[in-house]
């Protein structure tokens, strides 16, 4: 009885249904392949490849933002062919893409081949998160939730093995993590065949097209969503930053708070992710999130004033605070973005949504190199009050999108079931 209700336990951990444990399985798979190749993608264009590292960012910003043009478009496009259909085409497009970087040898090859994997990228973002819906069913901000586990774990795994290659420094080592990217976007698609082929919502009659465009307060969200997203950076890169040059704390701690940060999340996402379902709950979250970001940045400013032993603990802890606010933060942007948007325009939604955060990343470095690492102790207090700023808002605009979202139309009116009949079989 005991081993029967562990195993339900865990199976219920992994999806509560078929396509739930296909979307974990494929999400997994593409999310280590990324993982192989993020870590040391850089590393084999400019020191295989041999080009300048201005050379290198320079083409993946270009990439990056001619990406930004297709999530709409590409959302648009889910939800009018279906969300499935659409992301194993992107899938297939980046696989394509990927393993083309191979015999790239110069800063045009490189901005045209990645140029196409961020278009794909983005449509397949934006038809993930309409796909997400569809499987998740009722209950979507809580299987994306428990998804997101999944995808950290990847993630995780997929560096520890980038790691293997980049100590080894080899052309072919490093050919390796890009062929396996390359075979994950394949494998990725293949087991999406193993879904049902979700067919498109209908729109109501007269809608206009871009509708999400015109969505003042989720306008509002997907901005906001992009300011926040400010924290991934102050964790990946400034943080790492600041702990190099500014305190004394042994360069070790950077590879122990980056393992804490992807533990905790791995750990705790569907914990809490559980609690925020409804936009309600969301904008709540948004707040919280908000707080313990304001409480974690001057932690990690006080690193740089108290000796070796307190900069560690203190930044041990200024993370796990700031990985609990990046939880609460991605379960409310789960729970207001599919609670806001409307089920025949998900993948128009979502799309808008990876737009904000898109653009709010290619600012990141800039922003937060100048504000944190230029104005030093006092730039992390202003990261921390402004992310308060920012979560703040969360009830107040959840209130206003619920004001402006159209009633939903009434149920029509029971029928009598003919005499020994049944009711028709409802399908998704």
């Amino acid at each position: 009885m005991i081993k029967g209700r562990a195993a339900g336990r865990i199976a219920r951990m992994a999806g509560n249904t078929r396509s739930e444990r296909v979307l974990i399985l494929a999400s997994f798979v593409n999310r280590v392949g990324n993982g192989l190749f993020n870590t040391a993608s850089a590393l084999y264009f400019t020191l295989v490849v041999g080009l300048p590292a201005v050379q290198v960012g320079a083409a993946l910003t270009v990439a990056g933002l001619i990406g930004l043009l297709a999530g709409v478009p590409g959302g648009h496009l889910a939800d009018r062919r279906g969300p499935r259909t659409i992301m194993m085409l992107a899938l297939a497009v980046q696989a394509v893409a990927m393993s083309a970087l191979v015999l790239v040898e110069s800063w045009a090859g490189l901005a045209v081949v990645a140029a196409v994997d961020q278009l794909a990228a983005a449509v397949g973002g934006a038809a993930w998160g309409a796909l997400v819906v569809r499987v998740g069913t009722d209950r979507p901000a809580l299987f994306r939730a428990k998804l997101r586990t999944y995808v950290n774990l990847g993630v995780v795994l997929g560096t520890v093995g980038a790691g293997f290659a980049v100590a080894a420094n080899s052309r072919t080592a490093y050919l390796v993590l890009i062929l396996g990217n390359a075979a994950s976007f394949a494998l990725c698609a293949l087991l999406l065949l193993l879904l049902p082929h979700y067919e498109a919502v209908a729109a109501p009659p007269l809608e206009r097209r871009w509708l999400a465009l015109r969505d003042r307060p989720f306008v509002a969200f997907t901005a906001l969503y992009g300011a926040m997203g400010l924290q991934y950076a102050t964790l990946s890169l400034i943080l790492p930053i600041w702990i190099s040059a500014h305190t004394d704390a042994p360069r070790w701690t950077v590879v122990a708070v980056s393992a804490i940060s992807a533990g905790v999340c791995v750990l705790l996402q569907t914990r809490i992710g559980s609690r925020v379902e409804t936009p309600s709950d969301g904008g709540r979250a948004f707040r919280t999130a908000g707080l313990l970001f304001l409480l974690s940045c001057p932690m990690m400013a006080l690193t740089a004033h108290t000796p070796v032993w307190a900069a560690v603990v203190l930044a041990v802890v200024a993370v796990f605070v700031h990985s609990l606010g990046e939880i609460w933060e991605s379960s409310a942007c789960f729970a207001i973005g599919f609670g806001l948007a409307p089920d025949h325009a998900q993948g128009q939604y979502q799309g808008l949504l990876g737009l904000g955060f898109s653009a709010g990343q290619a600012l990141a470095p800039a922003l937060l190199t100048t504000v944190v690492l230029g104005l030093g102790t006092s730039g992390w207090l202003l990261l921390g009050v402004f992310f308060a700023a920012v979560g703040a808002t969360g009830p107040a605009l959840v209130r206003w999108g619920a004001r402006t979202r159209p009633e939903p139309a009434p149920e029509p009116a029971p029928t009598a079931a003919a005499p020994g009949g049944a009711p028709d079989e409802v399908r998704a």
